[in-house]
């Protein structure tokens, strides 16, 4: 069962890692806009979380749908920028089309392609899993690695560690793996550096929140592939050469990786509110408590 958190934690949460986090300048004030369609004018490309701005879990936002058809419609490049690392391109597609969207493979970049690019510059080794078996091994079938679950010895066994999905992480993996880990340091590398994500019930807590438990823990410093990191913006920058950062928009609902990301790639940014990780505290607060300061404060109700 994943474990949860409400957004006052989320929050905590984030500011108590802040200094592990990128830096950014950030405007002066926030324009207040009334759904996504009121920027067309203001971008030429449209950076899109999934989890909190097109879909809670597996529910499509209301308006989200018409909106990025919208964009489309108006000559925008849209593409799905997300740190959803645990589903392999062929999943995330079908939910994307389930929920009416009508998004190409080319039109949606994860921090699980980031990852996946960087591992091609390692050497051959045998990786521990945090990964789920409903997916198994497709998309990484040229990956040697073995799930991490119960058994001591594969934690023992493996030579680095890959964090794709926390769906069937527990607190007893998490002990075998720190455990293993203060035994004998190997590297860590971490496909969704997201400390939660939106679900129908809550905010499920995301491999990020484990990764940064094992670097308190035993002093192994995970590397991160994903928001709010340079690595994913640059990936997805390149497949808009010439386009300057001032008309690329990244548009999330988390402070700290999506505008703080954004921000920091030199992208302007729209924080969404209404659905996603700031449900139930106030964002001009959390705005102001952070420091991290969006270009558009967006509003869906």
């Amino acid at each position: 069962m994943r474990a949860m958190a409400d957004a006052q934690w989320a929050f905590d949460a984030y500011e108590g890692i802040r200094d592990r986090l990128p830096r950014a300048t950030f405007p002066v004030v926030s324009r207040q806009v009334d759904g996504l369609t009121s920027l067309i004018d203001e971008a030429d490309v449209f950076l899109l979380d999934a989890f909190g701005v097109l879909n809670v879990g597996e529910t499509a936002i209301p308006g989200a749908v018409p909106a990025v058809d919208a964009l489309i419609a108006a000559g925008k490049q849209v593409m799905v920028v997300s740190n959803a690392a645990g589903y392999c391109k062929r999943v995330m597609l079908e939910r994307y089309r389930r929920l009416g969207f009508r998004f190409g493979e080319g039109d949606v970049v994860s921090s699980r392609d980031v990852l996946l690019a960087a591992l091609e510059s390692w050497p051959a080794m045998h990786w521990g899993l945090m990964a789920a078996r409903a997916h198994g091994h497709e998309g990484i079938e040229h990956i040697d690695g073995s799930f991490l679950e119960g058994d001591p010895a594969a934690y023992e066994r493996a030579e680095g560690f890959l964090f794709f999905g926390s769906g069937e992480w527990s607190e007893d993996r998490q002990n075998l793996l720190e455990s293993a880990l203060i035994a004998r340091k190997r590297p860590v590398l971490v496909g969704n550096p997201d400390l939660v994500a939106p679900r129908e019930t809550g905010l499920s807590k995301e491999p990020g929140h484990f990764a940064h438990r094992l670097r308190d823990t035993t002093g192994v410093e995970p590397q991160f592939f994903g928001k709010p990191f340079a690595n994913i913006f640059d990936y997805a920058r390149a497949r808009f050469p010439g386009i300057p950062g001032e008309r690329i928009l990244m548009v999330g609902d988390t402070l700290h990786t999506d505008i703080l990301g954004g921000a920091a790639a030199g992208f302007r940014t729209a924080l969404v509110t209404g659905y996603g990780a700031l449900v139930g505290l106030a964002p001009d607060s959390a705005i102001e408590r952070s420091g991290i300061r969006p270009d558009f404060v967006l509003h869906l109700v």
